[in-house]
């Protein structure tokens, strides 16, 4: 039964699921489920039939029935040009995407390129730019400079010793605000923005980096440069965190080299400038390469290969 055509099957499934395992009831999901959240992702042809034939189906049947609360549509994805083809075998299809390159690049191109507003044409080259730029350039380099840097300067080890100043809480004040905005645009389910919300809070971690620059700091004032590192340190955490949603696995490998291990990260609450000044004396893992960036000979061969 296909869930698109006949979505009685998305009932069917979940009473599949009940059945496999003693103490589940498929009625908590979909029979007087007043307290179930359910959304849908669809593609603009199927909207029609879920917002208004299959609902008023089960509205009429005079059952209490679960409908959806949000229906979130997209656009088409295309491919270099045209449309996606398995008869011809052009496009890029889920098991051979995971076959070539990690999961969370993939997931990272769909969400930040999302066709929420128009059609969006995926494109090999495309795709490798925004990769090695977002991923490896701007994320992947900002944990392994600030590590590599807490590695020469302070025995791999948070650094203890100074107090943050005005610089800190400056940069906290401003993260509480991107923070509340990625917030806002993951519940409103808007996944462009999203990944442009979590991209630039990317760019404020490797701004103040920059700016403070712990490498320098520590020829004068080592106890200046320990508050850095540490702050930067917990930035970078902070941005694994942010982004565990959408790149899971990068993720889940920056927290681990920072002495992180909860199986889903905690977001922040509360003042963020506490968050940026702990951990010292912790132990830090040297990351390596976090994304190997894709070469343009690999890029050709993923031409090559997905038919465009």
């Amino acid at each position: 039964m296909s869930g698109s055509m006949r979505p009685i099957g998305y009932i069917a499934a979940t009473q599949e699921w009940a059945d496999a395992a003693p103490g589940r009831d498929w009625r908590q999901w979909w029979w007087q489920a007043d307290d179930v959240s359910y959304i849908q992702f669809l593609g603009k042809d199927n909207i029609p039939f879920h917002t208004v034939s299959f609902p008023a189906t089960l509205i009429g049947s005079g059952e209490p029935w679960k409908t959806a609360d949000v229906i979130k549509g997209f656009h088409w994805l295309n491919y270099e040009g045209g449309k996606f083809s398995t008869s011809r075998k052009r496009g890029v299809f889920t098991d051979a995407a995971i076959a070539e390159l990690p999961a969370d690049l993939w997931r990272w191109w769909l969400i930040a390129n999302a066709p929420e507003s128009a059609d969006t044409d995926f494109g090999v080259a495309r795709f490798v730019a925004d990769v090695n730029k977002d991923l490896a350039d701007i994320f992947g380099n900002l944990a392994n400079r600030i590590i590599s840097f807490a590695h020469r300067a302070f025995h791999g080890r948070f650094p203890e010793g100074g107090v943050p100043d005005d610089a800190e809480r400056q940069l906290a004040h401003d993260l509480e605000q991107r923070i509340a905005a990625l917030h806002r645009h993951h519940t409103a389910l808007e996944f462009r923005a999203a990944a442009a919300a979590t991209r630039a809070i990317w760019d404020t971690t490797n701004a103040y980096l920059q700016h403070a620059a712990p490498w320098t700091a520590i020829k004068s004032d080592p106890a200046r440069a320990a508050v850095i590192t540490r702050t930067g340190l917990n930035l970078v955490a902070l941005s694994a965190t942010l982004a565990w949603s959408i790149v899971p696995h990068l993720a889940a490998r920056v927290l681990g080299a920072l002495g992180r291990s909860d199986t889903v990260p905690r977001w922040p609450n509360g003042p963020l400038l506490p968050l940026l000044d702990r951990g010292a004396g912790t132990p830090v893992a040297r990351l390596g390469p976090l994304v190997e960036k894709i070469t343009p000979e690999r890029a050709g061969q993923l031409t090559a290969r997905f038919g465009a």
